[in-house]
């Protein structure tokens, strides 16, 4: 007879190998398991348990098992805790050209190779603006814009090894999945991730963000402009922990985008004559970039002279508006320089500017990097023989570097205080000032603001 079966069954019953160690003990416990009954605690008789030894082995297979049991329930609880709903504040673009609505979201929870951040702060990006103003796109709304930001990571999905909860985090909208040709390729950074989903979903075909009913749009697939956010592991890198994300948050693409274009795309050198046609914040990256290359000369080109101070202090050495010239830019720049430029760079994203840049590069092997955002299918038009003598046309993105692998670094230099960030943030609002934050960069009266949306 199985003593098992009349015992209380909600309580496991231990049976080591200590305990029964001899058959005489073996037929005594057989004995004193016959008297047991559903509602009379088992008993082991003291000829069971003769040796202190055994009663140890017993008590110790007993915590063991309960122990382990809690535990068991305690991970399924924390796993359960950990991935659950969460509802928060998000800006919300129902319609282009509609002013953002601050709304009540609910936040899925991370899937496989995902990471859901609480975002402490974002900047206010020029791309944003346009992606705001982009009728083309106007069947990937509602949506939730925001690219360049900062967090802490809230919970992770199965399979996440990079980051885990609690870490300081940089979002990156150009993933680095480290194994596409372009990831293997030291001279390119764009990954083929980039364009494997559905637009502004996530690599499964649907979105994290719901809102009244509806699934909303993740824009880049990081949504920034929200409390909490699901992304990409390959779309986030951990960075210092002591970093201020209300700064470093601009290195997730403005700055990074600027200053990488004169490094590592144009790869301006010392003592050359750079001239940089918009002053916004990718625009005064451009030039910090040009300093530290070594450039002898670095003309700011752009319209609002209220910028003019701003682009000195950062490194320009001159700074002009073409509204003020009967000529073209780019014969002022010639007759400025006997010879042209030798490196120029656009960071606004006008077709028109783009062509004034080009023109403006010395004939023989003057570069020019365009680095302003243009929605799809815009036209460029260049007179082709300014291209027969030697100059060059380049396109940059993310300034060239590896996003996940060179976003650390870029940090860890700003805390090494190798550039300064300050000069670019003249504005710090909080999100649901985003609307306040628009008319400030639209009507030219900031370089860049930074939304506070959960404080670190």
């Amino acid at each position: 007879m199985d003593p098992a079966k009349n015992c209380d069954q909600n309580r496991p019953f231990l049976i080591s190998s200590s305990v029964a160690r001899t058959q005489e003990s073996h037929h005594e416990y057989q004995r004193q398991a016959k008297n047991c009954d559903q509602n009379r605690p088992f008993l082991i008789s003291s000829s069971v348990a003769r040796t202190q030894e055994s009663h140890h082995e017993y008590q110790r297979q007993a915590t063991s098992n309960t122990l382990h049991s809690n535990i068991k329930s305690m991970t399924s609880i924390l796993v359960d805790v950990l991935h659950f709903l969460i509802r928060c504040k998000a800006a919300i673009l129902w319609k282009p050209g509609m002013p953002f609505a601050i709304e009540e979201v609910e936040v899925a929870p991370p899937k496989a190779k995902e990471v859901r951040v609480k975002i402490v702060a974002t900047g206010l990006c020029g791309t944003d603006l346009k992606k705001r103003e982009n009728t083309n796109a106007s069947h990937l709304y509602p949506i939730i814009l925001g690219h360049e930001g900062c967090g802490i990571v809230e919970s992770v999905g199965e399979g996440v090894s990079t980051v885990k909860t609690g870490d300081k985090v940089i979002i990156v909208w150009l993933p680095q999945c480290g194994e596409c040709t372009a990831c293997l390729n030291s001279e390119t950074n764009f990954c083929v991730e980039f364009n494997q989903s559905k637009p502004c979903m996530m690599s499964d075909g649907t979105s994290r963000f719901t809102c009244k009913g509806k699934s909303v749009y993740q824009f880049a697939t990081t949504s920034t402009f929200s409390e909490y956010t699901v992304i990409k592991e390959m779309s986030v890198a951990k960075i210092d922990a002591r970093a201020p994300l209300e700064k470093v948050c601009l290195i997730s693409c403005g700055f990074s985008t600027g200053f990488g274009a004169a490094v590592n795309t144009a790869k301006v050198t010392p003592g050359s004559t750079c001239a940089v046609f918009g002053l916004g914040t990718v625009g005064l990256s451009v030039i910090m970039g040009c300093k530290a290359a070594g450039a002898a000369r670095i003309i700011g080109v752009d319209i609002n002279r209220d910028k003019f101070k701003i682009a000195k202090d950062v490194g320009a050495t001159e700074c002009i508006n073409p509204e003020d010239f009967v000529k073209p830019i780019q014969e002022v720049l010639f007759d400025m320089t006997d010879d042209g430029i030798d490196f120029c760079f656009e960071a606004i994203g006008n077709p028109d500017t783009m062509a004034a840049a080009f023109a403006s590069c010395q004939q023989r092997n003057g570069v020019c990097v365009i680095i302003g955002w243009t929605p799809d299918s815009t036209p460029l038009s260049i007179d082709c023989h300014l291209l027969m003598s030697g100059r060059s046309l380049k396109g940059s993105v993310f300034g060239g570097w590896k996003s996940k692998g060179h976003m650390p670094k870029l940090i860890s230099d700003y805390m090494a205080e190798k550039f300064n960030l300050d000069p670019l943030i003249t504005h710090t609002l909080e999100l649901d000032k985003i609307n306040e934050a628009v008319e400030i960069m639209k009507t030219g009266k900031g370089i860049r603001c930074v939304l506070i949306t959960c404080p670190d």
